[in-house]
Parts: C-alpha cells; structure tokens; sequence
C-alpha cells in the first residue's frame, strides 16, 4: 500500500493535537493538583489527607483519584469491543469518534462546576472524560495502518504524538498565565483553573473536527444483517485474540506491552501526585516540571523513531525499558527534592514520547493485514487499558496499606522488568523466525 497524501497524514496527526491537551492539562497537570486542594483538609501541615466519600471512607485522597482513574479505565475495556464492533461492522469509524470526543470534550467544560461541594459531580465527569478521551483513541489509531504504509508507520506515529506535545504546551501555558494572573487570590486561582477546564474541552472539540473532516469514510465489512453488536463485539475480540495467538511474536509483544505499559501510564497519572504529596512541591514547580516533560517528549518521539529506523523496533524499545526500570530505581531510592524532580521529568520525558509513539506503530506492523483495523486496535487498547486498571488500583491500594506513594513504585519496578523480559523472548523469536522488521 501507499501512503495517503499529506493532507491526510497531517489532519490524523492533528487529533493528537487536539485530544493531548486533556492528557497534560486534566489527567497530569491541573486537574489532579486541582482535585487534592478540593478534598485536602486545607491544612499544609498534614502530609497526608484523608476524605469520606460514598463507600470510600477515611481513606487517603490521592487514592480515591486513582480508584476512580481506573474505574474509568475498566469502563473503557469493556466498552472497547462493542464500539470497535459497530464501527468495523456498519462502517462508522468517524461517527464512534465523533460521539466520544464530544463526550470527552463537554465532561472537561463540565469541571467548571467541579467544587469541594461538588465532589460526586466531579468523579462522575473524571470518569466519562476518561472514557470520551480513551474510548477515540481506539479510532485513531485504526486509522494509522489505513492511511501510512508499513514502512511510515513509525514515523508518523512519532508525528502525530509530537503533534500532540507541542500542542498541549501551548493550553498548558495558557493556563499557568491565567493562574499566574490571579495572584494569591484563592478563589480567583480557582476560577482560573476551572477556566482552563472549558478551554480543555474548546480546543479538543475544535481541532478534532480537522480531523473529522479529512480522515476517509468508513467502509462496511458486514453483510447488512442486524446482529446483536455486544455479543458481536466480545466475539471480534476472540476472534483476535485467537489470530493474534496464532502470531507468535505480535503474542510476546501485546504480553510485554501489558506489564511495562502498566508502568508508564501509572507513571505519567500520579507523577503530580507524587511530587505534591512525597516531595511537598508547590504547584508552580509542577506545572514547570510536566511542561519540562512534554517539550522533551517532542525530541523523545522524533528521537526514538529514526533509533528504530537504525537499530529496529524491538532493541530500542528494550533500551528504553531498561532506563523506565533505571528511572524507577532511583526515585525510590533517591529523589528527595525539586532539582532531582526535574532531572528524573527530563529523563521520564525523553522516553515517554518514545516508547508510545513506538509501541503503536510496532503493533501496526506485527498485525495481519485485515479490513477489521478498528477490532485489531480495540484488542490492543483492552489490552492498554485493563494494564492501566491494574497499575492505578495496585498504586492507589498499596499507598492506602502503607500511607506512602513511595512504596508503590516498587510495584512499577516489577511491572518494567516483568515487560523487558518478554520483550527480550520476542525480540529472540523474530531471530528464530527471520521475522527481522528493520533489525
């Protein structure tokens, strides 16, 4: 197959564009520092806050977020093949992606209303934000084996997340100006924050359409008969996975991508927490480290990408894992204060960009060439999310038991090493199968 004409490639890398500014500015950034001030005790004093909320009683806060991240995630998993399945069945790829992003987009304006009195209202809108943000990207990259042949993959996935960095910076410094602006005030930060929310949800509904616009229809792969799509769905996805195990090496990567991709997502939700509640940082250096994060992710994705061009796929992604494992090792050990915050940031930034940039595409190129791409892609994001589940509900409960975020990051080390040893078992099996890629 060809390429599709730029016009195409730049309009699918914009909603990385568009869709970025909620993972930075909600899930990593503002909102999670915005979530702690809501239901903290307001006192500094107190390195730990507890909160009774519903079933949640005197529990730490902070894992209250992380119960109700992965909450959001499970909905995802589920709901995954049921989507995919209409949209490879009927055809409407673009209307799945239309109807989530603008659930997505309108949950982030809701935030606007999300008050210490509020907080019920707040969780749900955390949650269908999730799902509208994460439930899309199941559509969005489908598209990636559509639109680039095998041997652009790599380099468009990298645009397209760098795309999505620069992007998301932008907003992100929108933002710190207007909090910057409302001095010490307390309620005028506030609105502040809660205004960067909307803004959120303008920018991702806006930008998206770009994309809508441009992307190719979708073409029916079904027969025209009605057919139960739940039931459907969950048999795509056995279906896949029956195909997927017949595929030796695309089954030891989907595994590895499992276990250290626990670790990356669960790293990149709690990194503010983290520094907020272990490090007692104010939200000034946090909002400088992510964006430190993110402009180094740009030089992270284009890096990795032209690295896989050289060395292949499934050596860099090998390095790469092993500095997650380095990174991890020392935060447990050693990172104490703000400058070793910012130098762990650069490094966490510089492979984060990398390695899902990179993880995307090489799934592209190990999967069968099928017209089912939105089953294939729903299968790997089951496989993301229910890994996101595990790593949320693991940190949050190992942090309730302990009362320390620290210890949890031994649950990280174990989720990078158990993914680097698979990896290593499938970069091994392309050698016995001459199955090569670039290598």
């Amino acid at each position: 197959m060809q390429t599709a004409p730029k016009k195409v490639v730049n309009a699918w890398a914009m909603y990385d564009w568009a869709n970025s500014v909620f993972n930075l500015v909600i899930t990593t950034t503002f909102f999670p520092i915005y979530y702690l001030g809501v239901t903290g005790d307001g006192n500094e004093a107190t390195k730990t806050d507890y909160i009774d909320f519903l079933w949640y009683e005197h529990g730490p806060h902070s894992s209250l977020y992380n119960y109700t991240m992965a909450t959001g995630f499970l909905i995802v998993a589920l709901m995954s093949p049921i989507l995919s399945s209409s949209a490879d069945y009927k055809g409407n790829k673009k209307s799945c992606m239309r109807f989530l992003l603008t659930l997505g987009s309108l949950s982030c304006m809701g935030f606007y209303f999300f008050k210490s009195d509020t907080l019920l209202l707040g969780t749900i809108l955390m949650i269908t934000a999730t799902v509208g943000y994460w439930s899309s990207l199941v559509f969005y990259n489908s598209y990636l084996p559509e639109i680039a042949a095998p041997q652009d993959r790599d380099r468009i996935s990298a645009k397209g997340f760098m795309y999505g960095y620069i992007g998301s910076v932008l907003l992100q410094i929108i933002g710190f100006v207007l909090v910057m602006l409302a001095g010490d005030d307390a309620k005028a930060q506030s609105n502040a924050v809660r205004l960067t929310f909307v803004l959120v949800g303008i920018w991702w509904l806006a930008f998206a359409q770009i994309t809508l616009k441009n992307m190719p229809a979708g073409k029916p792969s079904g027969d025209g008969q009605n057919k139960n799509l739940l039931r459907n769905g969950f048999q795509e996805l056995g279906k896949v996975l029956r195909q997927v195990k017949a595929m030796p090496v695309l089954w030891l990567f989907l595994c590895a991508f499992f276990f250290y991709n626990m670790g990356v997502q669960t790293v990149m939700l709690i990194a503010t927490n983290f520094g907020k509640e272990e490090l007692a940082l104010d939200t000034t250096v946090l909002i400088a480290t992510v964006v430190i994060i993110q402009l180094v992710a740009i030089i992270g994705a284009f890096t990795m990408s032209r690295l896989s061009e050289k060395f292949g796929n499934f050596r860099v992604l090998m390095a790469v894992v092993l500095l997650w494992i380095v990174v991890c090792v020392y935060a447990y050990f050693f990172l104490t204060n703000k400058w070793q915050f910012f130098g762990v940031a650069a490094v966490v930034g510089l492979v984060m960009g990398g390695i899902q940039s990179l993880s995307r595409s090489t799934y592209s190129k190990l999967m069968p060439v099928t017209k089912d791409t939105a089953s294939f892609f729903s299968f790997y994001d089951v496989t993301e999310k229910i890994a996101i589940v595990v790593g949320m509900f693991s940190f949050g409960f190992i942090t309730q038991m302990t009362g320390s975020m620290r210890n949890s990051i031994l649950a990280l080390i174990t989720f990078f090493v158990l993914g680097l040893v698979i990896l290593l078992f499938a970069y091994r099996r392309t050698k016995t199968n001459s199955l090569t890629e670039s290598d």
